[in-house]
């Protein structure tokens, strides 16, 4: 893309990323090259913020409004005693009402750990909104069972990814099977990958990234769906970009935030999250920090099984049976 972007104006920001999604029309945009004009929009967007002297959202022409966000888990191995000190700090230290838990592999344990983040949250609220998330491990025929037995006890926001990304026909079915609604799309890329869910009405809220062909994309996501009358929600980012996005699309419900704070003397953001809501920051650009002398002393010694360009494998037994945390995975949950 280095003869596209370079001696470019960087706030023409939609010319150039059609320009860009343009060239890999035939190859197609998505893999590695979706990856690459969504690292490149991003950093167009900053830059054209802070041409501005003015943070994204207000470039993109949102109010600084504080964002509705929901606390969310990513440790699915983890025990009950861990789980249940995550989100009471969740609930105690940011004021979340509402949180997302992992599930899947085991009813029992998704039953009661259900019931832990239920008790973390009412802290805060007497009606704590409960997501779960099965990460396309379950087969709709799966997901219609275990959900119907969670519903008897617990009312649900929704169901994440509740079946594979492509089966847009067994989405639709888990839709009309269950009470809770069916959220799909984190991991499509463009907005052509939509167009059957939309055809077939087969998610109930829609997920939209800035890795969806960078934010240019994820707003032109948005607004097929705001046209469709169906809600989107903006999954997890770094620097809680996202929050920013959420006042300028208007059917955005909810923002996930994973983590709060920053994990790393590497980067500080400006979007701080208290009580339940992400408030937004007035650092011009994307509002992200970078401390380079901390970079520079950062060194990586041993490639963790999170790590590397692509570490979400599907696991075994998806869509089929199921199959238990490892010891090595819940050592491994058990020491982050």
């Amino acid at each position: 893309f280095e003869g596209i972007i370079k001696g470019s104006d960087p706030r023409s920001v939609f010319s150039l990323w059609k320009k860009m999604v343009e060239k890999y029309f035939k190859g197609g945009h998505d893999g590695l090259a979706n990856d690459a004009i969504s690292v490149l929009d991003v950093a167009l967007w900053d830059l054209k913020s802070k041409i501005n002297e003015e943070p994204l959202w207000k470039t993109l022409g949102a109010s600084k409004k504080d964002v509705n966000v929901y606390a969310s888990d990513i440790a699915l191995p983890m025990g009950d005693l861990e789980i249940g000190n995550w989100y009471k700090k969740m609930a105690k230290n940011y004021g979340f009402k509402s949180a997302k838990l992992k599930v899947g592999l085991d009813q029992d344990s998704d039953l009661r750990r259900l019931e832990i983040m239920h008790d973390a949250l009412i802290m805060n609220t007497k009606d704590p909104i409960l997501y779960i998330d099965s990460n396309e491990y379950w087969s709709p025929k799966q997901t219609i069972r275990k959900v119907s037995e969670m519903e008897e006890r617990f009312s649900l926001g929704w169901i994440e990814e509740p079946a594979r990304r492509w089966d847009f026909l067994g989405l639709k079915k888990v839709s009309e099977a269950l009470k809770t609604p069916v959220c799909a799309g984190e991991n499509l890329d463009t907005l052509g990958d939509f167009l059957p869910y939309f055809h077939h009405r087969s998610a109930d809220v829609i997920q939209v990234s800035h890795g969806m062909t960078g934010i240019t994309g994820a707003l032109q996501i948005a607004d097929a769906a705001y046209g469709l009358e169906l809600p989107v929600t903006l999954g997890g980012s770094t620097g809680i970009i996202h929050a920013h996005l959420a006042n300028a699309i208007p059917n955005c419900i909810t923002v996930e935030i994973p983590h709060p704070e920053p994990e790393t003397k590497v980067y500080e953001w400006d979007v701080k999250i208290e009580n339940g809501y992400a408030k937004l920051g007035d650092k011009h650009g994307l509002g992200i920090t970078i401390n380079y002398k901390e970079l520079a002393k950062a060194k990586v010694n041993k490639i963790s099984s999170g790590s590397g360009p692509s570490p979400y494998g599907r696991r075994p037994g998806a869509g089929l049976y199921e199959i238990p945390p490892s010891k090595d995975e819940i050592k491994e949950a058990s020491s982050k």
